[in-house]
Formats: structure tokens, C-alpha cells, sequence
């Protein structure tokens, strides 16, 4: 049972190649496993969420969260959060899966990196590169390229952040003149719901991590909103708790704070407002699902705590540009020799009738790769 507000299965604006109806599942359910099935998505496996991957770094790889445990994290969140409010769980699953399919090898860094070098070709951005892979890249199905998603689940990769104004991302620009999108709306309440738990997730599991790798302790933590009173309370309830023990207890009534908190405020405002139908929801000024305001300045005291002594830690800046300078040398190395790529990639970039169009299929190729391969790329061409 979802709420009048939710998106109904049977009132999808269908796919761009018609297919027929599955006879056991929603069209959003298929969505989703077409995305966990898809060569973009198990490549999440070997991508960066924080820490670059770099060979004899002892303690990598194994504990620290990758760009797919964080996907499948946050599907868990979107999952919950859209339970709670009756909203369509198959659809804010679908998007939380999909939401970063376009991120390219080392993270923030690599997208970095990538569109500093795309700048003379129209930029890159991970969000339009998402939806590039699962409309074009994706290359299994007879009927079609990509994965020929709903148009709900399209939205929701394109505007899951919010409204997109002024100029486009050409992959966006893209796949929006051949099926508008209706950027200047809001997404549905769903693909909402898969943002916060995106900043649900990484907040949360970023505090763990950048605990295991030592950059900051717990005592340094406490001295944060949020975080301090929930340290207090595990100390309270367990006195002399073992640290490691003491530490899960204590960020998972982080994470239970803010879950809590984006219910609450959606409950309160669907109540007040009372949206007849998804695209009510669309049409409103500003997002229905959020966090309250002394929450969301809590949570950027948070972000700058840990901008500072995670994102841009010695370490981790050794470790962005190393990943960066490899970025740096093989997308001019593949575009002006496009024969050093697969036979494939190589082919079809040499056969591109402007420089443009050579360096965007390049850039999907870079885009494509994990860490490990770059890395491996890096060394067998550069030395």
C-alpha cells in the first residue's frame, strides 16, 4: 500500500522502446535488476569512495567502504526512509542504485581530474554520465543500447540532487532532447528520498572509516554536535564498553538521528501540504524530503570536521594526486592514439568525424575504468 503521492507502477510513463509487461514484476523492480546486472554496476566493486586503492598500502581495501558498498548502503537507507512514508520503495531502491553508475576510477578526485581535462569538450559530471551509461553505454540487450529504463527512474538519476538549470552536461543535454525530462521540476519524492540517503550514508560511514584509518579519534568526534551527545549516551548505558564496540554504538545512534529526523520533517510537511499525486509533489518550491534546519546545521558542522581532516588530510591528498597525475597522462595518451584502446573503443574513436566526439568516447572509456585497471593501464603505457 503507497500513498496517493507515491509513484503508482500503472501510471508510468513507460520506457523509450516499448517492451511488453512482466507478468511478475513492476517496472521498477525491473529497473533495479537490470542496474545490479549491469557491467557498470559490478565495476563499483573496485572504485574509490574515499581512499584510492594504491598497491602496498597495508591497510587497503578490505575494511574501507568502496563506491559499492556506499551504493548499497544507501539503497538500504532510501529503502527504509521511503517505507516510512509510503512512498514507492522499488522506484527509490532503483535510483539510489543507479545514482553513482557514471562515477569514473578514484572518486571526487577522478571526476575532478576528468572534467578539468573534458573542459574543451563539453565538461564532465557524474550524474550525466549515469545516465549515459544506462541510455547508451550498456550494450547487452538486442532491442536497444543501455537498459532502457523508465522515464521515473531516468528522472530520478537526472534530478535526484534537485532541479538542473542553466546549461547542460551535453550526456544530459543528450538524453533529455530525446525524452524531455522536465528538468525544471523537482524529482519525485522517491528519487528525493535517494539523495538524503545518500548524505545519510556517507556521513555516517565516513566518520567509521576516517576513524579506522586514524585521521581523527573518538574523542575528537565528541566534540561535535550530533555526534558528542551520542558518544555520551553509549557511555551512559555502557560504562567501560570495549572501544570498537563503543564506537558502533555510538554512530549508529548518528545514523538513527538523522534517518529519524528526514522522516519526521517529510511527515510533518506531507501532513500540512497534502499532495493528491506524484506530480504535486514535482510542481512544489523546494524538496518535500530533507532535513529539519537545526539538523542540516549540525550535519555541515560535520561536513567541514570531516572536509577537513578526511578530504583533505596529507595522506589522502598525497593519494589524489597520484590518481590525478595517471588521469592526467593517459586520457591525452588514448586520445591521440585512440589504437592504444581495446580494439572496440579503439576503432569506433578513430572513426569519430570531430575531436569532440573522439574525446568523449575516450572519456568513456576512462570513465568506465576501476582504480586497478587505470593503475595497471598506467603502468603498461607510462611506465
Amino acid at each position: 500500500m503507497t500513498a496517493p503521492y507515491a509513484c503508482q507502477p500503472q501510471d508510468s510513463r513507460g520506457r523509450l522502446w516499448p517492451e511488453r509487461m512482466s507478468t511478475f514484476r513492476s517496472p521498477w523492480q525491473r529497473d533495479r535488476d537490470r542496474i545490479i546486472h549491469s557491467s557498470a554496476f559490478r565495476r563499483l566493486k573496485h572504485k574509490t569512495q574515499v581512499f584510492v586503492e594504491l598497491e602496498g598500502e597495508e591497510y587497503r581495501g578490505d575494511y574501507f567502504r568502496t563506491r559499492l558498498t556506499h551504493t548499497i548502503e544507501v539503497a538500504q537507507v532510501a529503502r527504509t526512509i521511503a517505507g516510512a512514508l509510503d512512498l514507492n520503495t522499488e522506484l527509490a531502491e532503483t535510483v539510489a542504485l543507479a545514482h553513482d553508475l557514471g562515477h569514473p576510477p578514484f572518486g571526487h578526485t577522478g571526476e575532478d581530474a576528468l572534467a578539468a581535462l573534458m573542459a574543451p569538450y563539453g565538461g564532465f559530471d557524474h550524474n550525466a554520465q549515469a545516465l549515459r551509461i544506462v541510455t547508451r553505454l550498456e550494450r547487452h540487450y538486442a532491442d536497444f543500447d543501455g537498459l532502457n529504463l523508465t522515464w521515473e527512474s531516468l528522472e530520478g538519476i537526472a534530478k535526484h540532487n534537485g532541479p538542473v538549470t542553466g546549461p547542460l552536461p551535453y550526456a544530459l543535454a543528450e538524453v533529455n532532447a530525446q525524452w524531455d525530462l522536465e528538468l525544471h521540476t523537482n524529482a519525485s519524492a522517491e528519487a528525493q528520498v535517494a539523495a538524503v540517503a545518500d548524505d545519510v550514508a556517507y556521513n555516517h560511514h565516513d566518520l567509521h572509516d576516517g576513524l579506522r584509518a586514524g585521521l581523527f579519534t573518538e574523542e575528537e568526534l565528541r566534540e561535535l554536535p550530533v555526534i558528542g551527545p551520542a558518544f555520551s549516551r553509549v557511555d551512559e548505558l555502557h560504562p567501560g564498553l570495549d572501544p570498537m564496540r563503543r564506537r558502533h554504538e555510538a554512530l549508529r545512534r548518528v545514523f538513527g538521528v538523522m534517518v529519524e529526523d528526514v522522516i519526521a520533517v517529510a511527515r510533518n510537511r506531507l501532513t500540512s501540504l497534502q499532495p493528491t499525486s506524484a506530480q504535486q509533489i514535482r510542481d512544489m518550491e523546494g524538496p518535500i524530503i530533507r532535513f529539519s534546519k537545526p539538523l542540516y546545521q549540525n550535519i555541515k558542522a560535520i561536513k567541514s570536521f570531516l572536509f577537513t581532516r578526511m578530504y583533505r588530510a596529507p595522506s589522502v591528498v598525497e593519494e589524489r594526486a597520484s590518481a590525478t597525475a595517471m588521469l592526467n597522462d593517459l586520457f591525452p595518451l588514448f586520445l591521440a592514439d585512440p589504437a592504444q584502446m581495446p580494439d572496440h573503443w579503439g576503432l569506433e574513436a578513430a572513426a569519430m568525424s570531430s575531436e569532440t566526439e573522439r574525446a568523449r568516447m575516450v572519456l568513456d572509456y576512462v570513465a568506465g575504468m576501476t582504480d586497478r585497471f587505470a593503475m595497471s593501464e598506467w603502468r603498461r603505457l607510462c611506465g
